[in-house]
């Protein structure tokens, strides 16, 4: 099917077909021994060896392909145990209590900038290594900690059967549109969720923070953010982003009960056509379509779509790193552990294979990505300066809000739902707190 181009005042809806392939790099190679030392055979001091631990919350078979083409290439290597954890974020958090933390792992959020030479090794100098990778959000006092596995662009996953049954054929271009288009998918097809909020999965309710900059289009949104004692006026990035959350949730377009269903519920419903739309960064084109194929439904029919605001007639999105990879500061094979890091980010093709923005800066964009980055301009965000990195996870956590972890927009939720207060007494209880985390923070 040939993609949709520019239909009347707004931008088409992609109908180009939805790719879901995990390209194999290599048959499997013979492994070696199950040995755990840090060293084996004749190796050097600084050459890869013996086994190390990669900490994950992805199925550990996605990576059996690089594992084996890691271990051709350095023959000394025993083995890369990758170890899922079901629920990461809690289960790493326990971990990192002690030195046994794995070797590589994604760095969780809950790691505030000033706390990543407690846990990590670096790897190298910031002015340096952004001369290559993207997103190196993972630094303090200019070194850095982590490089992403892949990069996600910002948007909304879609069923787009379901949306052209409700005679949209275009993006909406603001807010206003992107509610009056789910109400047509609620008055045209009474059985459908216009839009599912995976509110039980507080992780999901998080990535509305990554929508931030698109409303501005600011680049130094995080920056403004910290010395603003009002982010949820005027206009700003938060006042868009959560008003839209708000109103969503008031209108009563979403879920009859947001408490019950997990996203590895929803993310099929999406495919069946259940659900019409959901909050998720853009590695959910292929890891959900992947899934929904696997429940025999057609993962063509899922697109993605941007955030409803344009600037100048164009569609902007945020990108940003999925998971960034760091070493633990404690691993007794650092060699093969950054070896191994290195091999994911720069040579596997894992990125590209999962469906994501390569985190190199001269990487590719991957096939299911094409339709949406044709029509939409990408750009990231600017750091914090030196100095200043940890400035806005200080003010988030004393304000109480802590916008990155999701329980603060269920609560929108819980309001918008009971009533109990309304959009502007949300955003004026937010304000307050934030103007509190500022001054305790010295902001």
């Amino acid at each position: 099917m040939s993609s949709s181009r520019l239909r009347s005042h707004r931008r088409a809806i992609p109908g180009a077909t939805v790719a879901v392939v995990v390209s194999v790099l290599l048959a499997a190679c013979g492994g070696g021994d199950d040995s755990t030392s840090g060293a084996a055979g004749s190796a050097g001091p600084d050459e890869p060896s013996g086994s190390i631990t990669h900490l994950t919350h992805v199925d550990p078979a996605t990576f059996e392909p690089y594992v084996a083409a890691f271990k051709e290439k350095y023959p000394e290597v025993t083995d890369v145990k990758i170890e899922r954890l079901t629920n990461y974020a809690t289960e790493v958090k326990t971990r990192m209590s002690t030195d046994d933390y794995g070797d590589v792992l994604g760095i969780p959020a809950s790691v505030t900038p000033d706390q990543l030479p407690d846990f990590f090794a670096p790897l190298g100098e910031r002015d340096e290594l952004t001369q290559t990778y993207q997103w190196l959000n993972k630094s303090y006092e200019g070194k850095v900690y982590g490089i992403p596995d892949l990069g996600n662009a910002q948007g909304f996953l879609y069923n787009k059967v379901v949306w052209e049954q409700a005679g949209i054929t275009d993006y909406p271009t603001t807010p206003d549109e992107f509610l009056d288009d789910l109400q047509a998918i609620k008055d045209s097809q009474p059985d459908v969720v216009p839009f599912v909020t995976n509110y039980k999965d507080g992780w999901l309710m998080a990535q509305w923070e990554n929508y931030r900059g698109i409303p501005s289009h600011d680049p130094d949104v995080v920056y403004d953010t910290a010395n603003s004692d009002a982010p949820w006026s005027g206009g700003g990035d938060y006042e868009v982003i959560d008003g839209l959350l708000y109103d969503i949730v008031a209108r009563e377009l979403i879920e009859p009960d947001p408490t019950t269903a997990t996203y590895d519920e929803t993310k099929i419903k999406i495919g069946s056509g259940e659900i019409a739309t959901m909050a998720v960064g853009s590695w959910a084109v292929h890891r959900a379509g992947r899934d929904i194929e696997k429940a025999g439904l057609n993962p063509d029919d899922i697109g993605y779509m941007p955030f409803p605001v344009q600037h100048d007639g164009t569609f902007y999105a945020v990108t940003g790193p999925d998971i960034t990879l760091g070493i633990n500061v404690h691993s007794e094979n650092e060699v093969t552990a950054r070896a191994w890091l290195d091999f994911l980010v720069d040579e596997s093709g894992y990125s590209q294979d999962q469906g994501g923005l390569s985190p190199r800066i001269d990487g590719p964009v991957p096939d299911v990505l094409a339709d949406f980055t044709s029509q939409v301009e990408l750009f990231a965000l600017n750091p914090l300066p030196p100095g200043e990195e940890s400035l806005f996870s200080d003010i988030s956590t004393a304000s109480g809000i802590v916008t990155n972890d999701g329980k603060y927009r269920q609560q929108i939720v819980d309001d918008a739902r009971s009533g109990n207060r309304d959009k502007q007494e949300i955003f004026d209880d937010l304000n307050a707190a934030w103007a509190d985390g500022r001054a305790q923070a010295g902001g």
